[in-house]
């Protein structure tokens, strides 16, 4: 006669690995991350600005509207983790050296007012080019991991590679979304 084994749940449980995905939930997703990842807690906030963004489609880009506006979804990532960095003494050096360059070309401003708008729009500029790149690294992270799916959207044809005006567009898996959002699930 057989009995029957009333832990077998657990030990499937215990022998899942982070790649299955039935057994994907937060603290899994956490730890691929922490494996795949040179920065893990960026690429988990990358991950879920995709999650918020793609959340009716499942899909987030070409664009994404930005109050009345439509906004790369590279540049929108880049604008959203911006303001993390916001004290970072690179971001402060950033400043001083724009500052420092606009005086040296004796485009500086005399109005502080004026000055100042003109330096943060300069120091926002040079920070969404480096951080785009940030946010590509960190995709292509997500995208190794298996939580995110990446083409390219535009010109003349959905493609695979980038190039010829594309832009990035970023499919979260249905593992990822029940993940992190359990209840939608």
């Amino acid at each position: 006669m057989f009995q029957p084994d009333f832990f077998a749940a657990s030990k499937d449980a215990e022998r899942a690995s982070p790649q299955d995905p039935r057994a994907l939930d937060l603290p899994s997703v956490l730890e691929r991350l922490t494996a795949v990842c040179e920065r893990p807690r960026y690429s988990f906030m990358v991950l879920n600005l995709i999650a918020q963004a793609s959340a009716q489609s499942g899909s987030a880009g070409p664009y994404v509207r930005d109050g009345d506006r439509l906004v790369p979804i590279r540049d929108w990532l880049c604008d959203a983790l911006a303001p993390v960095a916001r004290r970072d003494p690179r971001r402060l050096a950033i400043a001083d050296k724009v500052r420092s360059e606009l005086d040296q070309r004796c485009e500086l401003p005399s109005d502080s007012d004026v000055a100042e708008k003109l330096i943060a729009a300069e120091v926002q500029k040079r920070i969404r080019l480096s951080g785009r790149t940030n946010v590509s690294r960190a995709v292509s992270e997500l995208v190794k991991a298996g939580f995110v799916r990446r083409h390219y959207q535009g010109y003349r044809v959905d493609h695979q590679n980038r190039g010829a005006q594309r832009q990035a567009v970023y499919t979260i898996t249905d593992e990822v979304r029940r993940a992190l959002h359990p209840q939608a699930g």
